[in-house]
């Protein structure tokens, strides 16, 4: 090779990796805005979050806003939440720690304790007694944030205990808020979408006057029912044409995606963009279908697990989509790292540092161990009853207690879970049984055990569908929202 070609090539690389690099330093402390949906699947917004798979976005819903945040950022085709209910994932994602190791499995109704203990003799087996506060010492992005300089703001649905989020490390927050909101209304929406909006768009210019850096933390109610809507936005979507069924939810998130696109414009205006992360995600998948994927909200198919990731900021690479997998467990570490936060992450941290993905969509990233684990050891949505799951590059084991055999799909050629593989494939299988169960032993999870007082003719009838998402046992609990 002619040796200045080679040594122009070199350079070239060099260069590349230096832009790389300074890209993905950003600014020295930039902020951080991070928006939480709730209960939206992976196909809940006009994003396509697959670049390779056109059924990856909503076919009917109109979200200028989210399309305007994945155009100037990266989006992840393989974004999951930490668990299939909102309680434990919101906690994942407020401490980059697994809900297994936390022991906050299942959900906290409104100061209502709702433990999967107490299934009487309608199950096989006893769910253990979870977790329903999140613990003051355990470090959150608030408080990591906080440590480092930043002004920090939580407004709208918190949903990890009845202890004010200004005791978990933020400033500035609207109360320890559930399904209700802060009315304690059946339906928060559509005032509370607009109002934790002007919350946050307060508290964005304040700290922008005062040049300091700022997180907040913005997440949404549920917006599903006609009564959680306008009925100028419900009008605006039945005149398209959209099923009567499915125009509340479709109406709902378009109210969602309006008040994104005020951050933005915000954000603009203030002259701060630039120096600006917005991330958004969700905690769930929808209830009820989320095709192509399998069921929904409150199992471990990939319905209930996939979600919408998008990252936009400085030094993201703008209309990209990165395929590895990336979850809410990340964003603590992600965080840390934007604000040059010095202190040691705790040990109990499993989520990574997302920065290596974000210039071009490509890279790794370190975790404390490979893979993705999710346990949800509860009654709940899916009809076969509490399951857990192992990722693994491009495969997933998932097994349900009540039915030990466990099940293996090949996500990169059957998303919608549909060919289970354990048969043929029996040491790939052991592989990611062995995997699960160490990293449940590892992180102290709770286990489902046999109830000694199940008695069949008391049980509940599991619901009809294809593993989950439409409907199932509750075990004899009474259920909260989502």
């Amino acid at each position: 090779m002619n040796p200045s070609l080679h040594r122009r090539g070199f350079l070239t690389v060099t260069a590349a990796g230096l832009l790389a690099s300074r890209l993905r330093a950003g600014p020295a402390r930039p902020n951080i805005v991070l928006i939480v949906g709730e209960g939206l699947g992976w196909t809940s917004s006009g994003v396509p979050m697959d670049d390779r798979l056109p059924a990856s976005r909503g076919q009917q819903v109109q979200t200028p806003a989210l399309q305007r945040l994945a155009a100037n950022g990266l989006r992840f085709a393989r974004g999951y939440a930490a668990s299939p209910r909102c309680t434990p994932s919101r906690a994942a994602l407020l401490t980059g720690i697994s809900p297994a190791r936390l022991h906050m499995t299942f959900i906290n109704e409104d100061g209502v304790e709702e433990r999967d203990g107490t299934a009487g003799r309608s199950t096989k087996l006893l769910p253990p007694s979870c977790v329903l506060q999140l613990p003051t010492t355990t470090p959150t992005t608030g408080s990591l944030l906080r440590s480092a300089g930043y002004a920090t703001a939580h407004f709208g649905k918190w949903h990890v205990g009845e202890v004010d989020p200004r005791q978990h490390g933020f400033d500035e927050a609207d109360g320890a808020n559930g399904n209700r909101g802060p009315e304690r209304t059946a339906n928060p929406n559509p005032q509370q979408v607009g109002a934790i909006t002007r919350l946050g768009l307060d508290f964005i210019k304040r700290q922008a006057a005062a040049g300091k850096p700022f997180f907040l933390n913005l997440c949404h109610y549920s917006s599903r029912q006609p009564a959680d809507v306008l009925p100028a936005s419900l009008a605006a979507v039945q005149a398209r044409g959209v099923d009567q069924r499915e125009a509340a939810g479709i109406a709902g998130v378009e109210e969602l995606d309006a008040t994104i696109g005020e951050v933005l414009d915000q954000l603009q205006a203030l002259g701060i963009a630039e120096q600006t992360y917005v991330v958004y995600t969700t905690d769930h998948g929808t209830p009820g279908r989320n095709s192509p994927l399998r069921g929904g909200k409150g199992g471990c198919w990939e319905g209930g697990l996939r979600v919408p990731f998008l990252i936009a900021g400085p030094g993201v690479a703008r209309g990209a989509c990165c395929h590895q997998m990336v979850s809410g467990l990340d964003l603590l570490p992600t965080f840390a790292a934007w604000a040059g936060a010095t202190a040691p992450l705790a040990a109990e941290v499993e989520g990574g540092d997302l920065t290596p993905l974000l210039a071009t969509g490509q890279g790794t990233v370190k975790r404390s161990r490979e893979g993705l684990g999710i346990h949800f050891p509860a009654y709940d949505k899916d009809p076969l009853g509490p399951s857990s799951a192992y990722l693994h590059g491009d495969w997933k084991v998932l097994r349900h207690d009540e039915h030990p055999q466990p099940k293996l799909y090949n996500l990169a050629t059957d998303l919608g879970e549909q060919h289970d593989l354990a048969a043929a494939e029996p040491a790939r299988t052991q592989d990611l049984v062995g995997r699960l169960d160490a990293w449940l032993e590892a992180v102290g999870a709770q286990r489902t055990r046999p109830n000694p007082h199940y008695d069949p003719t008391q049980a509940t009838a599991p619901a009809t569908g294809q593993g989950g998402g439409q409907g199932g046992r509750r075990g004899g609990r009474t259920g909260g929202q989502p």
